[in-house]
């Protein structure tokens, strides 16, 4: 959602992958396995990033369409009032003849 929170992600597995390739080089496994871990970390935050825009998203379509459903029973309502203001005026003319 935040750019700020993506780049944060994005830097966790730069860091992870760097840790990850230093670990390779110098035959440190813990280094391996801790920036494998880091790079995980990255992905599963870049993961929730998407899950929160999603979210947002569906939040903003579920807001349209609730305006649009309450314009439409406004309009409808409106409609319904002007038909029984002619039934009411009609009714009356017809008791005055």
């Amino acid at each position: 959602m935040s750019i700020e929170d993506r780049a944060k992600a994005a830097a966790k597995t730069v860091e992870g992958k760097g840790q990850e390739v230093a670990g390779a080089v110098t035959g440190n496994s813990q280094d391996e396995l801790t920036g494998k871990a880091k790079q995980a970390e990255g992905k599963a935050r870049d993961g929730a990033e998407d899950l929160k825009d999603k979210a947002a998203d569906l939040g903003e379509k579920a807001r349209d369409g609730l305006e649009d459903a309450k314009d439409s029973i406004v309009d409808k309502a409106k409609q319904l009032g002007a038909k029984v203001q002619d039934g009411i005026d009609h009714a009356k003319d017809q008791l005055n003849k």
